[in-house]
């Protein structure tokens, strides 16, 4: 073999090692996940007077999910002389006018809301936060999304938690109003509930840090302060703060039986709009809090679990490394023969493709009575999260190197069911990187081809994978506009 084939087989094989590290991390909290999930929360002590709670709602254009928040705001059941309502706006279109009848119409319902609306977005949602916080009332703080609707009974069920003075968080599990839309809120709505069934439960059982999600979670305003309030030079001040909470010393409690329903993002660019948001946010906090956690006396599971926590999304840039060279080494292995794919391949099939299923599979299992028609979706699951990699190492990239960019919200239509027309007004710019993840999904024809050609069978339905991933998220991405003029 010449110097650059020697090159690119071991750069694949420590691409493979890293990967397999990680995958190695999801059997742990698949592990820890079985280990806890049986033992229920302890019922907490109750309240004689109830607490003053402030209901936060910071909404940026959100002209049609707005009305249906605030009609869903206002049916929670809590004596109304110990709740207070804030409509956090920095809307820039009709949004405002929506979102000030809505207040208007639960005022003259007798309902504590004030409107507050801010001239500029300084800070993003972090500012807006901070900024009703300096006139919140409450003792508790609840935000919710202007996509998540509320149940009535919310906060009944979740505020007696903290009648233990160390919880400064409780975390609800979020569910899906239009699970059932498409095949792309299908995925969506088992990677969530991966993240939300066993790493929340694993992480908060089993001692480890875990995070607010920045919606459908109840804060103690002293945490929040003690913490050093919402910051916004990372794009996720929700996994900020819930860092530097738990490093002053505050507990979280996760409570997974309290579903708070919100709509998942029906178009391809705006969910990966959304993971860019999430994977350059995380990438910054990991700069910003693993520093203090390793200088920090915690113990070292939680600084272990935080580590793989906070960089987990650097497995993307693995990904796509892996993906550029597999061309190069199918050429490689076709010299060397079908005994190499046992050593370099399986131990990548193993730990990418078991681990992946035993963990969406699990949180499926936990949730819905027939689970098993889920597991259809799973080769989709895995095809759809492989070709997120150029995406998303775009954004790893650009919280490495400290680049700025806004914060770009996630729009949403205010759907429930399965797909319904409608005028939408919101809809996400066509990116340039989808050129990029057509290229790939040729490229990937090129693979097939290849190892077909050369007999290297066994390697073909992963190769498959990369294609039939980018292909989807590429064609999607390229003609949602046209998608959506026609639908």
């Amino acid at each position: 073999m010449s110097f650059w084939e020697v090159l690119c087989l071991v750069l694949y094989s420590i691409i493979i090692a890293v990967l397999g590290v990680y995958g190695l991390h999801r059997y742990q909290l698949l592990r820890l996940f079985y280990r806890h999930h049986p033992t229920p929360v302890p019922q907490p002590d109750r309240f004689v007077e109830l607490p003053f709670v402030t209901v936060q709602l910071p909404l940026y254009n959100e002209y049609h999910v707005v009305e249906r928040l605030l009609e869903a705001v206002g049916q929670i059941d809590y004596p109304r002389d110990r709740l207070q309502i804030q409509v956090l706006d920095d809307s820039q279109d009709e949004t405002r006018d929506k979102a000030r009848e809505g207040v208007a119409r639960l005022a003259a319902q007798g309902l504590d809301i004030e409107y507050l609306g801010r001239t500029n977005r300084h800070g993003f949602k972090a500012g807006a936060l901070a900024a009703g916080l300096e006139c919140a009332q409450g003792e508790f703080v609840l935000v919710l999304d202007a996509d998540f609707v509320p149940t009535p009974d919310i906060l009944q069920r979740a505020i007696h938690y903290f009648t233990d003075d160390s919880i400064g968080m409780v975390q609800m599990r979020w569910g899906h109003l239009n699970r059932s839309y498409s095949l792309l809120t299908r995925i969506q709505s088992i990677f969530l509930d991966g993240h939300f069934v066993v790493e929340h439960t694993a992480r908060n059982r089993s001692g480890r840090f875990f995070n607010f999600n920045g919606t459908g979670g109840i804060w103690r305003k002293k945490a929040i302060y003690d913490a050093g309030g919402w910051q916004h030079d990372t794009l996720t001040e929700d996994l900020d703060l819930s860092y530097r909470a738990q490093l002053a010393g505050w507990q979280f409690l996760y409570l997974p039986e309290i579903e708070v329903p919100g709509e998942i993002p029906v178009e391809i660019n705006a969910f990966k709009s959304q993971q860019h948001r999430w994977t350059k946010g995380a990438v910054q906090t990991a700069k910003k809090v693993l520093p203090q956690i390793w200088r920090s006396a915690l113990p070292a599971k939680v600084k272990v679990e935080a580590t793989f926590h906070l960089t987990a999304n650097l497995c993307y840039i693995m990904m796509l490394l892996m993906a550029l060279l597999t061309v190069p080494v199918l050429s490689i292995r076709s010299q060397l023969g079908w005994e190499r794919f046992f050593i370099i391949d399986l131990p990548l099939f193993s730990f990418a493709t078991m681990a992946i299923s035993g963990f969406y599979i699990t949180s499926q299992r936990v949730l819905y009575p027939d689970w098993r028609r889920q597991i259809k979706y799973l080769p989709m699951l895995m095809a759809i999260g492989m070709s997120l990699c150029i995406n998303n190492t775009r954004a790893v990239i650009e919280g490495l190197v400290g680049y700025q960019t806004a914060f770009h919200r996630t729009p949403k239509y205010g759907l429930t069911g399965r797909k319904q027309s409608q005028r939408r007004k919101y809809l996400s710019r066509w990116p340039l990187l989808s050129l990029g993840e057509l290229g790939m999904a040729l490229y990937f024809v090129f693979a097939l081809y290849h190892a077909y050609a050369t007999g290297l069978y066994l390697g073909m339905p992963f190769l498959l994978l990369f294609h039939a991933g980018f292909l989807y998220t590429g064609l999607l991405s390229s003609g949602q506009r046209w998608f959506h003029r026609v639908s």
